[in-house]
């Protein structure tokens, strides 16, 4: 249970640092922020692969894999930069 835990987080960091380094521009996530990244990330790819392959998967939803999770995290990031962290930097001018 533990090393499924430790792995998802590595997974996570591994999946959310390359997310941050495909997508441009400037990212002031922290460590923390970066793995939740991937792992949230991991879920957007499992559901997107899913809803593409319902026909494959009885529930339409399955474990992403590590490019779904890289898709997904590239998705979610694309998400963050456009709705949260441009609101981040309007406050702070």
């Amino acid at each position: 249970m533990i090393t499924s835990i430790i792995g998802l987080l590595v997974i996570g960091l591994v999946v959310g640092f390359l997310a941050r380094a495909i997508v441009p521009g400037k990212d002031a996530m922290s460590l923390p922020a970066t793995i939740a990244l991937g792992v949230v990330g991991s879920v957007v790819g499992g559901f997107l692969l899913g809803a593409l392959t319902v026909g494959m998967r009885a529930r339409g939803f399955g474990p992403a894999g590590f490019l779904g999770s890289l898709i997904g995290a590239i998705v979610v990031l694309l998400a963050y930069n456009r709705f949260v962290a441009k609101k981040h930097r309007a406050v702070r001018r």
